[in-house]
């Protein structure tokens, strides 16, 4: 651990050495809420999950990885028109603004398994550990909702979650107030 003395000398001496200022996004700067997944079939090799990664911070950060016991294999998803058909395709990392925050949801961005090692039951948790480019690792408990949910409720405490309590809408724009 650094102390504080010997972080004040060393930057006062990049600043005299001209060196660039470097901003990190602190660990407290970044809230996870409500990270939810929808319950998958028996035999389903897939599954994604979802939430609002808020970032409080001065400085922007990234979510450049993500990785979970439950699949053999987890990268990060957008949804993309191309040539009328929407499709799936990996991103290399997901941009969270400085004050800002970034909806990971169904039909864009979104934490995608592969190979899930058993289905996700409805009701169940399983810890999702989520990389920052900046602010380090953090895990989060995910919470399996309902097959085909569109947004549940956010709100509560889960995993490295802020509490709030503000419904979601659904693809047809109404206001939701439960978990379906």
């Amino acid at each position: 651990m650094i102390r504080k003395p010997l972080l004040i000398l060393a930057l006062a001496l990049s600043a005299e050495l001209g060196a660039p200022t470097i901003h990190i996004a602190a660990a407290d700067d970044i809230t996870v809420e409500h990270p939810w997944s929808r319950a998958t079939a028996s035999n389903a090799p897939n599954g994604a999950a979802f939430m609002v990664i808020h970032n409080a911070g001065t400085s922007p950060e990234r979510l450049v990885s993500a990785s979970t016991g439950r699949a053999e294999r987890v990268e990060l998803h957008t949804h993309r028109m191309e040539d009328g058909v929407m499709k799936m395709r990996q991103v290399e990392a997901i941009d969270i603004p400085a004050g800002g925050e970034a909806e990971l949801k169904p039909g864009g961005l979104h934490v995608m398994f592969f190979g899930l090692k058993g289905p996700l039951s409805e009701g169940e948790t399983f810890p999702l550990e989520l990389t920052f480019q900046n602010g380090g690792t953090r895990t989060v408990e995910v919470t399996v909702m309902k097959a085909g949910t569109k947004m549940p409720m956010m709100g509560g405490s889960h995993g490295g979650s802020h509490g709030g309590s503000h419904g979601g809408k659904d693809s047809e724009g109404q206001h939701m107030h439960g978990g379906k």
